[in-house]
C-alpha cells in the first residue's frame, strides 16, 4: 500500500516510528495525522509476538494510537536490519523512538550515528526520566511519573491518600510535547539545512503540568495539597449535587460571584462579611459550599445549566464518557471520526483536537498488520523481490 496522506500538511515528510506502549505513539500520531509518511518499524512475530508489550493490536487502544501508518517489520538485532534500517534513515526526515537511553546506543541508532548517514535527520527521544542523570536507566511508567511528579499529591480528597489521575496524562504530554519538539526542530531546519535531537520525558512532562502549582511553590514556597474537586484557590468552583446528579460550576471573580448570587436570588451573600471578596470564600469555602448544595439539590442538572449559562456563570454537566459522545457540541466539532478497521469494521476513533482551514486532518489509513507494508517500502529503497524473500527466510524482516 503506498502512502495516502491524512493531510497535505506534512506530506512531505518522512517518519520512521521505532515507538512503542503509548507516549511515543502518542507523539508519532500526531505527525501521521497531519499526513506524515510514517513507517511503523516493528519487531517481526517470531522475535516479538503480538502484545507482548502491552495491548494487542486488535484492541481499541492500538487501533486509536496506530492509524494513519504503514509497518514494516525488521529484526534489529541482525545487522542486515540495522542496514535497511540505516537506507531507511537516509530517506526519511524524523526517527522517534522510546526506548531507554542506553538501548539506542547499544543498537546503533543514536543520534551522532544516524547523522552521519543524513545530517538532515531528526532523532525524537522520550524516556522515563531523561537521557542521563541518576535516573536515567530507570524503566518510565505514567504512574511513577504521576508520582514523583507531585500529581498524585494534588489529586484526590484531602486526607484520602494520593491519587492517579484516571487517564496516563504524563505518558500523553510527553508524547504531545515531543511531536512539538519535532516540529519545532522541522522549521529551524528550514534555516540552518541540518538535523537535530529532540529529547523529553515522562518526568519533565508531567512536572511541566503541575503549571500554577508548581510556580506556587517556585515563587511563593507554597506546598500545595489535596483540595478534591475544589479549585485551590477560586471559590465557590468546584462539584455540586443537584436533584438527578452533579454540575460544576466554576465563579471566578467579582463579576461572576455577583452574576451567581443573583441567579440564584441570594443577594444577601454579596454584603455578607464571610463572603465579602475572594480572600473570605476561600477561608469560609466549607460554609459556601454547604449553603450552594442546598440550593443545587432542589433542581436537576440540566436545569441549573441552563439558568446559569444565560446569566453568564461558567458550569457544566459532569458526563460519563458515553454521554460525552452523545453530547450535541462534541457532535458538531466531529472529534469522534469513522475509519474502516480490521477488528471492528467500520468504526470511530478519536480525531485531531485542532483544525487547520485549508489542510484538515482525517483518517485516511486504517491501523496497519504487523509488517503489512514490507514489499511496499523495501521495494522503494530498491530492494528486489527475491532479495524480500531472502530477508523473510533468515528472519531479518
Amino acid at each position: 500500500m503506498p502512502h495516502l496522506p491524512a493531510s497535505d500538511a506534512l506530506s512531505h515528510i518522512r517518519v520512521i516510528d521505532l515507538t512503542r506502549v503509548r507516549s511515543g505513539p502518542t507523539a508519532v500520531r500526531q505527525l501521521a495525522d497531519w499526513g506524515a509518511d510514517v513507517i511503523k518499524v516493528e519487531a517481526p512475530e517470531s522475535v516479538e509476538p503480538d502484545g507482548a508489550l502491552g495491548a494487542s493490536r486488535h484492541t481499541s487502544d492500538f487501533q486509536n494510537l496506530h492509524r494513519n501508518k504503514r509497518s514494516i517489520t525488521l529484526n534489529l538485532k541482525k545487522s542486515e536490519a540495522l542496514e535497511i534500517l540505516m537506507k531507511l534513515v537516509e530517506k526519511s526526515d524524523v526517527v522517534v523512538e522510546n526506548f531507554r537511553p542506553d538501548v539506542k546506543k547499544r543498537l546503533g541508532i543514536d543520534y551522532e550515528t544516524l547523522k552521519k548517514r543524513n545530517p538532515r535527520i531528526i532523532l525524537a527521544s522520550i524516556s522515563g526520566f531523561g537521557q542521563d542523570g541518576p535516573y536515567a536507566k530507570r524503566p518510565g511508567f505514567d504512574q511513577i511519573a504521576q508520582g514523583m511528579g507531585g500529581l498524585m499529591s494534588i489529586t484526590g480528597e484531602p486526607g484520602k491518600g494520593p491519587m492517579r489521575v484516571g487517564i496516563p496524562v504524563a505518558d500523553l504530554t510527553a508524547g504531545l510535547f515531543c511531536a512539538m519538539g519535532i516540529q519545532t526542530a522541522l522549521l529551524e531546519r528550514e534555516k540552518s539545512g541540518i538535523g537535530q535531537w529532540v529529547n523529553t520525558s515522562l518526568l519533565q512532562a508531567q512536572i511541566f503540568m503541575l503549571d500554577f502549582q508548581a510556580s506556587r511553590w517556585l515563587c511563593d514556597n507554597n506546598v500545595a495539597g489535596q483540595a478534591g474537586n475544589n479549585h485551590p484557590t477560586s471559590v465557590p468552583t468546584g462539584v455540586f449535587k443537584t436533584s438527578d446528579g452533579s454540575i460544576n460550576l466554576a465563579v471566578a471573580g467579582e463579576t461572576i460571584w455577583r452574576r451567581f448570587a443573583e441567579a440564584v436570588d441570594k443577594r444577601d451573600w454579596l454584603e455578607m462579611e464571610e463572603f465579602k471578596d475572594a480572600k473570605n470564600r476561600l477561608k469560609n469555602r466549607d460554609h459556601l459550599n454547604s449553603l450552594i448544595e442546598e440550593l443545587t439539590v432542589t433542581k436537576s442538572s440540566n436545569e441549573w445549566v441552563e439558568k446559569l449559562e444565560k446569566v453568564g456563570v461558567p458550569c457544566g454537566p459532569i458526563n460519563s464518557i458515553d454521554k460525552v459522545f452523545q453530547d450535541p457540541q462534541v457532535k458538531h466539532l466531529g472529534i469522534a471520526q469513522s475509519v474502516d478497521t480490521i477488528p471492528f469494521g467500520e468504526t470511530q476513533l478519536v480525531g485531531q483536537p485542532f483544525n487547520l482551514s485549508r489542510t484538515p486532518s482525517s483518517l485516511k489509513q486504517r491501523p496497519p498488520e504487523k509488517g503489512e507494508q514490507n514489499s511496499d517500502v523495501l521495494s522503494e529503497l530498491g530492494f528486489s523481490e527475491k532479495e524480500l524473500n531472502i530477508f523473510k527466510n533468515q528472519e531479518i524482516i
